[in-house]
């Protein structure tokens, strides 16, 4: 872990990336999940107004307050058992690009962090880092590139091997020592397009119009070796990799989200969200997003979503929700998501519920798919 490098100082930024270690005052503004509501009007704002650009849009966004890349995965072992796993780096930006101090090896204006996860049965395996950097260095200990893409934390890393930008890549990160030792190496394999959430990248997350600029690679194969439990297996599967920036993400009444990545055995891909508050009439804002195995895609309205809790279980002293009921009548699914196990709890900085899932017909309790399932401000 790297916290022993970082100034207390530095550490108390970094929590404020997805971000809220203080609990707020009785008479505090609400600034919306974990400070994500907060005003940031000095930084560059998310808007529909241009389109996606690449390579450049793999890379980091420092004019804007927040940011992440983030892989899912959902993989099996040698012998056929199931196991998910994460892994995210996270950029904050310390001062608007107005303010930012001269480059030199004392200054940073931006703090990174990133968390790697890995799960299977009842084991839960977490481990987070922290880091900082200047907006125009190149190098350093986290950072981003966009062109061969790298992201990484010191030896965490997820790049790609040649010019072949977000289409293969090879993910390195490990934790711990001995016995207790646990992580992965893995190959990445792009099958399908990336696609773009919203207008030309921008998907809004309340009705008054904040959102972020957002695109995924759904459509990644995986292949590489896992280690947990002291033992290091061969495995293989899929992954899901978000890409997302933003300045004011939710507004400020949003009290965190349920966010599903949903894999069906028919070759469809199904990402969809619930975020509480922010919604019509003070309600929830619902969106959902249905890719077809070629890559074509649909969004669906919030007025044709439903996601409701069927049952919770106590974890980590709060009532988590393990499984869902998730309606898109306008294409005749009817889902039942669920928990392959309720210990998915990440003692991160920020603490969340995140974890591999099971998704099956809801008339006839089929399994018809495996996904990722994140769920913040419980």
């Amino acid at each position: 872990m790297n916290h022993s490098r970082l100034s207390a100082a530095l550490v108390a930024m970094a929590c404020l990336m997805l971000i809220g270690c203080q609990e707020p005052s009785s008479d505090a503004v609400p600034q919306g999940f974990a400070g994500l509501g907060e005003d940031a009007a000095a930084f560059a704002q998310a808007d529909a107004s241009t389109p996606l650009r690449f390579p450049e849009d793999h890379g980091p966004h420092p004019d804007y307050r927040i940011e992440w890349w983030y892989l899912t995965a959902n993989l099996e072992d040698d012998q056929g058992e199931p196991l998910g796993l994460q892994w995210t780096l996270f950029r904050q930006a310390l001062t608007p690009p107005d303010e930012r101090p001269a480059p030199s090896p004392w200054a940073a204006d931006q703090v990174w962090m990133a968390h790697l996860g890995i799960s299977q049965g009842e084991t839960h395996a977490a481990a987070e880092r922290f880091a900082r950097s200047h907006s125009e260095h190149a190098n350093g200990q986290a950072g981003v590139k966009a062109a061969p893409f790298q992201a990484w934390i010191d030896d965490w890393s997820l790049e790609s091997p040649s010019e072949a930008n977000f289409e293969d890549f090879t993910l390195q990160a490990y934790s711990g020592e001995g016995a207790d030792r646990f992580g992965y190496t893995l190959t990445l394999s792009a099958q399908g397009p990336l696609v773009w959430h919203g207008e030309n990248g921008f998907n809004a997350k309340t009705v008054e119009g904040q959102g972020s600029r957002y695109y995924s690679q759904p459509f990644l194969s995986i292949t590489g070796r896992v280690t947990l439990n002291g033992e290091t297996r061969e495995v293989s599967g899929k992954g899901w990799l978000d890409r997302e920036w933003s300045s004011q993400l939710l507004s400020q009444q949003q009290t965190g989200w349920d966010w599903f990545s949903l894999h069906l055995e028919d070759g469809r891909k199904l990402m969809a969200y619930r975020l509480r508050g922010g919604g019509p009439a003070g309600g929830d804002y619902l969106f959902a997003h249905l890719l077809a195995a070629d890559g074509q895609t649909e969004l669906i309205g919030p007025g044709s979503v439903t996601l409701t809790p069927l049952a919770t279980h106590s974890v980590a002293g709060r009532d988590i929700p393990t499984r869902w009921s998730l309606t898109l009548p306008d294409v005749n699914l009817q889902l039942t998501v669920e928990a392959r196990h309720p210990n998915r709890w990440m003692p991160t900085s920020v603490p969340y519920w995140e974890g591999d899932v099971v998704v099956r017909q809801a008339a006839t309790q089929e399994n018809i798919g495996v996904g990722y399932l994140e769920m913040t401000g419980y």
